[in-house]
């Protein structure tokens, strides 16, 4: 573990070149590792931990989608592909990657199995941090880790096959063993990490539930709406709308963003560009902070966690999930969005 400065305040960090791969594999070397659920991060993390030499199982229900998408990704039934109980029998080290609603649901059925010594890993940590009302309270005697990649399970899965990792956070909430903390880091390194930053389960649940509902997705795709409206409400076509909000915003400066940071990409733009934005994104700080200090509140009281539990418990959630996100694929916005990624050339 290495201290790392981050604009002048030190981390712990861990990255490959500390805890390589053989390190990481010797200190699982005894353990079964059983996947459950291969849903949004099984799939990634389970043939990740595959490829990288890991003793893996799935455990899915059957029949289920995603039981036949884990057949497809090479899994083996009744060799590494088994029912959820056999594998939770089976596994010495659970890595519990439902969705939060399908945890609170299975957990009586894990906890049954989780005998002294075992492992109980997660990548989230909604479920322990929530306990009040998901009702997961580990037992005393085993592990409890977590390691979160910073990123959607396919993003995992792709950087791995490029050769790449995905940044993750790494936490331990329950030390039984004396090895939690090498474990955690293990399966991180294990599943594709880039390097690994130490959180807690609380402080990775507050920032996680608050970057979702934030920058990353809700306040990303409301700006996005506002400034394309205001585009067609003045005029402008639905094209050069949709191209002024979001495509030079993915296809190019983003990019320059991840390559070397924000004063890089401003200094690959005009200066009428550079000097607006280093103007107007004072206001739109101002403007968005005290919703941001709306949106921490609610995840800190367990507001958030409170109406996720509700929703996904209602019968009907998954059809006004699809109605939701019909609603925004059918808008004039993405259509266009559609059209405008069919007519970006290939490469020859």
């Amino acid at each position: 573990m290495a201290k790392i400065n981050f604009g002048g305040v030190e981390e712990n960090v861990v990255t490959r070149e500390e805890f390589p791969l053989t390190k990481a594999l010797e200190v699982m070397k005894n353990e079964t590792i059983a996947v459950i659920g291969y849903g949004v991060q099984g799939p990634g993390q389970a043939l990740n931990l595959r490829d990288n030499g890991f003793n893996v199982i799935v455990g899915q229900r059957k029949p289920s989608k995603s039981f036949d998408k884990a057949l497809e990704d090479g899994w083996v039934e009744g060799k590494n592909l088994f029912d959820i109980e056999e594998a939770l029998q089976k596994g010495t080290v659970i890595m519990y990657l439902l969705s939060d609603a399908g945890q609170i649901q299975l957990w009586p059925t894990v906890k049954h199995h989780l005998t002294a010594g075992k492992t109980l890993y997660f990548s989230h940590g909604f479920g322990v941090t929530y306990k009040d009302q998901t009702g997961i309270v580990p037992p005393a005697d085993v592990d409890v880790v977590l390691a979160a990649p910073k990123g959607s399970g396919t993003s995992l899965r792709r950087l791995f096959v490029a050769g790449k990792g995905l940044n993750s956070s790494y936490a331990v909430f329950q030390d039984a063993t004396g090895k939690a903390t090498e474990k955690a880091i293990a399966l991180g390194i294990g599943v594709g990490s880039g390097y690994l930053f130490e959180t807690t389960f609380q402080k990775e649940v507050y920032s996680d539930l608050t970057g979702e509902r934030g920058i990353l997705m809700g306040a990303l795709a409301g700006v996005m709406e506002a400034q394309y409206n205001i585009l067609r409400k003045n005029g402008h076509s639905p094209s050069e709308a949709f191209n002024e909000t979001v495509e030079e915003l993915t296809q190019s400066l983003i990019l320059l963003v991840a390559e070397n940071g924000m004063d890089w990409m401003y200094a690959n733009c005009s200066t009428t560009a550079q000097r607006g934005a280093l103007d107007w994104r004072h206001k739109f700080r101002k403007a968005t902070e005290p919703v941001f200090e709306e949106l921490y509140e609610s995840v800190a009281t367990g507001n958030e966690a409170k109406i996720t539990i509700e929703a996904n418990a209602k019968p009907d959630y998954r059809e006004s999930l699809e109605k939701e996100l019909a609603e925004i694929r059918e808008s004039e916005m993405w259509k266009t969005g559609a059209t405008v990624r069919s007519l970006r050339p290939e490469r020859s």
